[in-house]
């Protein structure tokens, strides 16, 4: 009885420093970019509908109801897990830096702040 009991004492404290480890490992993962939160359909650019601050959000609001919001560095277009975030919507055609985590292409993100435009 004692050996199962000392058996189960050191299954117990091994998970826990296995679960302590992988949340380590988590938080360690999370990244910041820096892009614009733009839409699935216009990408990068919002061309005719665009060209202003103010053009370009109303543009990747309207277009991400359609579709989705995605997240634009240079020329790589990523998606982004959360499109019930409200900064999405509040940042969208802005220049901002996120933080989050990446798995693939894409990135969930925790945190968004507006840059100078």
């Amino acid at each position: 009885m004692k050996r199962f009991k000392l058996a189960m004492a050191m299954a117990i404290a091994a998970s826990l420093v296995t679960i302590s480890l992988a949340s380590a490992q988590e938080k360690a993962a999370e990244e910041k970019w820096t892009g614009n939160i733009s839409d699935a359909m216009c990408g990068k650019s919002h061309g005719a509908n665009g060209g202003t601050l103010q053009k370009d959000h109303d543009c990747a609001v309207k277009c991400a109801a359609k579709g989705s919001y995605v997240f634009v560095v240079g020329d790589k277009i990523y998606k982004l897990a959360d499109q019930k975030m409200k900064e999405l919507e509040m940042h969208a055609g802005h220049k901002v830096e996120i933080a989050g985590t990446m798995k693939g292409d894409t990135i969930t993100v925790t945190k968004v702040t507006m840059l100078k435009q």
